[in-house]
């Protein structure tokens, strides 16, 4: 049998180092995933690097100390949170700790109907149909049980990789111009780097607007969330909205975090649970349907309908980390390939025959 030919060979051998990168980058997929979620933490605090780089009172004009600034204030932000809420929050999670197996043996047992029946006054009938349809669902009811037991452990699992997210932000913040830079150096050659840099530019652009889009879905959530949880009168109201808010950042398991935590409160203190749960499921439809479509396709130039085709797909395809990272691998495969047609038009047009170069406004704009 004889030996391929070069042009072959070149192409086995670029389809096993294709194959060999992505086994590699499954492999490491939650250290890749750990890498990325800091830099979006980078482009989260980097506004405030910046003001505090220009306008700081100890230090002008030097971003690592900016950045040490930073991380000061945040440390002493989350100590006088903890002072102010931990005592109490502890107290109401030991006693949702006691009292969630008491509430789920009555959602197995059907005598959580007589419990609602009493306190809302409900008639036989009504009592009878939910202890009915509990029985119904006794085995899925059990399923949960183990399901809760299971993310539990995944979400301790989580916690302790979130933990490296800020700390390896730290570099990037400092340091992430040059980390670009060197790697453009690295991976390019010469003649492709200035295009390179504009893809780059034009991902910075992008990836500040996404984030900035995270944070006002995150401030309409806390908004929702306070409003809904002061007018049923739910204890710790305001820290109960700061915690939906903050987790308003994790797709899926944010938002289904939020709505346990929320609903055993509500179920222990023996408040208004079932009417809040009913919110936060048309508030879970209004905010996925509606207004994050609308606010990440304005600040990505991306339309509501091709947010949603991203979102849905990567929910298909990576689960959480698919939805986290649909939108954002979808307005950056637009920004490589507008700035690549941009590159190739430019191109054409300077090896069309007697082509002159612009000159005066028309120049400038084409610049």
């Amino acid at each position: 049998m004889a030996f391929p030919d070069r042009r072959t060979a070149d192409v086995l051998l670029t389809i096993l180092l294709f194959a060999v990168v992505c086994a590699a980058i499954y492999c490491a997929r939650r250290i890749i995933l750990v890498f990325i979620l800091a830099v979006f933490f980078a482009y989260l605090i980097d506004p405030v690097v910046k003001f505090l780089q220009r306008h700081s009172l100890i230090v002008r004009n030097l971003r690592g100390p900016a950045v040490v600034e930073v991380y000061l204030v945040l440390l002493v932000l989350v100590a006088l949170l903890g002072y102010t809420f931990a005592p109490g929050i502890a107290r109401n999670t030991v006693k949702v700790i006691d009292e969630v197996p008491v509430l789920i043996d009555g959602l197995s047992t059907g005598d959580i109907a007589t419990q609602l029946g009493g306190k809302y006054g409900w008639s036989e009938g009504q009592e009878f149909r939910l202890r009915a349809f509990l029985a119904r669902h006794k085995d899925d009811v059990q399923g949960l049980v183990r399901t809760v037991d299971r993310s539990l452990s995944e979400l301790a699992q989580l916690l302790a990789w979130l933990l490296l997210i800020p700390i390896l932000a730290i570099f990037f913040l400092r340091d992430g111009a040059h980390i670009a830079y060197a790697l453009i150096h690295l991976c390019f050659p010469a003649k492709e780097r200035m295009r390179v840099r504009s893809v780059a530019n034009e991902l910075n652009i992008m990836l500040t607007g996404y984030i900035r889009a995270q944070v006002a879905l995150c401030g309409l959530s806390f908004l929702f969330y306070s409003g809904a949880l002061l007018v049923l009168r739910f204890p710790h109201a305001i820290a109960l909205a700061v915690l939906g808010g903050l987790l308003e950042f994790i797709p899926a398991v944010g938002w289904m975090s939020t709505f346990v935590t929320i609903v055993a409160v509500g179920a222990v203190s023996h408040s208004h649970w079932i009417w809040m749960a009913v919110l936060l499921a048309v508030w879970r439809v209004v905010q996925d349907y509606v207004t994050s479509p609308r606010i990440m396709g304005r600040q990505l130039e991306i339309h509501p309908l091709a947010a949603i085709l991203a979102v849905l797909v990567g929910a298909e395809i990576g689960g959480v980390v698919g939805i986290y990272l649909a939108i954002p691998l979808m307005a950056s495969m637009r920004v490589i390939w507008r700035v690549s047609v941009g590159a190739e038009q430019d191109s054409a047009e300077h090896t069309q025959p007697n082509a002159g170069a612009p000159s005066g406004v028309a120049g400038i704009a084409a610049d």
